[in-house]
């Protein structure tokens, strides 16, 4: 999977950074390096909150199943 990202310099020189296609993922760094490291730990760590939330609702439902798919 490849998800884009949009990284801003700062005034102070710092970075911040979000990826658009996960609403509320966002991280920043002390320069771009870090910044991209960082935004690179959110996602990972969105993507198994996500995959996590998704478990919990199928074993709600007596009829659901989770099944993964490649995008």
């Amino acid at each position: 999977m490849k998800l884009g990202i949009i990284l801003e310099e700062e005034e102070d020189g710092t970075y911040s950074v979000h990826c658009p296609a996960l609403k509320g993922c966002h991280s920043q760094g002390k320069n771009r390096e870090e910044a991209l490291k960082n935004i690179q730990d959110a996602i990972d760590l969105y993507l198994e909150v996500s995959r996590e939330m998704a478990e919990k609702a199928a074993k709600g439902q007596p009829k659901s199943t989770l099944v993964e798919i490649a995008v």
